[in-house]
């Protein structure tokens, strides 16, 4: 018999190294609602092992770089972190307050969409998507 497994640790997972993890977690708390659910400071006490959030009902999981360890900074190019939201103008106000750069103000897109992205101060990049209303 298994047992059930909590939605967060569902589905892909995305983790994410970056420089500064716990200034992240700080900045995702006030520009997604962030939740810390898990929190492992490294040996050095500078630096976090690893920092579970929960953001708009999905995990993320983040950790300082450990160049050290050979795990050295790679910054975000080739992927974006996608928020599925009913209310996008609130959500993009409280990223953008928080200290998100703009890359594509808030617009409907061709595809029918209401759609926005922007980068966080960590070089993560970030797309907010409030789906068109569909027909009854």
């Amino acid at each position: 018999m298994s047992e059930a497994i909590d939605p967060v640790f569902k589905g892909v997972i995305p983790y994410l190294s970056v420089q500064g993890a716990g200034a992240a977690s700080e900045f995702y708390q006030k520009a997604f609602g962030a939740k810390e659910l898990r929190v492992m400071p490294a040996e050095d006490g500078k630096r976090f092992m690893h920092i579970h959030l929960e953001i708009n009902g999905g995990s993320l999981m983040l950790s300082d770089a450990f160049p050290e360890s050979g795990y050295a900074h790679q910054p975000s190019h080739s992927f974006t972190m996608q928020l599925v939201v009913p209310d996008l103008d609130v959500w993009w106000k409280r990223a953008v307050d928080a200290g998100g750069k703009p890359t594509s103000e808030p617009q409907l897109m061709f595809w029918g969409d209401y759609y926005g992205a922007l980068v966080d101060p960590f070089g993560v990049h970030w797309a907010f998507n409030q789906p068109a209303e569909q027909p009854a």
